[in-house]
């Protein structure tokens, strides 16, 4: 997991071995495809974690599952592994109760790749904000299941 979010920290923002196991631990859902194909990490609005992202859907609504991270890795692309990742997340959705995943994207830098593949999967935009700490603007994108 560290290796493959070291590749692509970019779109996804750094992550050391503290703070893995910190999402570790307050993971609603951790799912590795295949060693070193790709990973998902999602997070209750109950998570005690506090970042700028998963804070902006906390204060709109309550119902969903937030995706810290997916990463899959370029050999591994198209392959179907991010979809059978998010199938995975929305069926643990459903069995919770909650009624929709949600994620945000890069808009600046850019991920064109991350942006066409969430809308193929059912997500919507529903707000943008730009973290100057961090050097970026994300669009926050909801899946309605």
């Amino acid at each position: 997991m560290l290796a493959l979010n070291a590749a692509h920290v970019t779109e996804t923002g750094p992550l050391d071995q503290a703070a893995l196991d910190t999402l570790l631990a307050e993971a609603t859902r951790a799912t590795v495809a295949e060693p070193e194909a790709g990973f998902l990490l999602a997070l209750a609005p109950t998570a005690r974690i506090e970042g700028p992202n998963v804070r902006w859907f906390r204060q709109r609504m309550d119902d969903f599952l937030y995706v810290d991270r997916v990463v899959v890795a370029p050999a591994a692309r198209g392959r179907g592994v991010a979809r059978a990742l998010y199938a995975d997340l929305a069926a643990a959705a459903r069995g919770l109760g909650l009624r929709a995943l949600v994620a945000e994207v890069n808009i600046a830098p850019r991920n064109p790749a991350s942006l066409a593949f969430h809308e193929r999967e059912g997500f919507v935009p529903v707000g943008e904000a730009h973290l100057a700490d961090r050097g970026k603007t994300v669009r926050s994108l909801r899946k309605p299941l």
